[in-house]
């Protein structure tokens, strides 16, 4: 059976087009991953992505994963919350343009509610414009979480293109 989704790419322009989360959580830390291994990655990927169809990595092979997290413009952020595990970002550097990507950001669930996501968000956007970059940009979908889109509006990034895509979940 055919399902469509929608797709949204967003953007922020300039680090002063921020706005910041307000989240009042306590002991939350963001920590570059120095040195990711490949497990480490696909834990991340599987467990965040679990509940929203999160799959083109799922077939990756360790060579396509290793050749991902070696290459010099990607970079892995850790969140954690009382030194747990609380959530990650991906960062991808585009020099021609320059840019930075958000390939991928989530919580893990038992953090959900409490406006963490929104602070990891603020952080991702933060490292990115510590670049010399014109923009920062992610995509999301109707698969991802509920709040995802409305997180990335409340940050301030604003919709650039819109798509429609037709897939049979039952070939993937």
């Amino acid at each position: 059976m055919e399902r469509s989704i929608d797709r949204f790419y967003l953007h922020l322009l300039s680090r002063s087009d921020l706005t910041e989360s307000n989240c009042k959580e306590k002991n939350l830390e963001v920590v570059l991953e120095k040195k990711p291994t490949i497990d480490f990655c696909k834990f991340l990927y599987k467990e965040v992505g679990r509940d929203f169809f999160w799959r083109d990595r799922l077939k990756w092979s360790d060579q396509d994963w290793l050749d991902y997290i070696s290459n010099d413009f990607f970079k892995l952020y850790i969140l954690k919350q009382n030194n747990n595990l609380a959530g990650y970002y991906e960062l991808l550097y585009d020099p021609k343009v320059p840019s930075m990507e958000i390939p991928y950001f989530g919580i893990f669930k038992e953090f959900y509610g409490k406006g963490i996501g929104g602070h990891l968000l603020t952080d991702a956007i933060l490292t990115s414009f510590n670049q010399k970059i014109n923009k920062v940009w992610v995509h999301t979908c109707t698969l991802d979480h509920p709040n995802a889109l409305k997180n990335y509006l409340a940050r301030g990034m604003k919709v650039f293109k819109t798509e429609k895509i037709f897939f049979n979940p039952e070939n993937l």
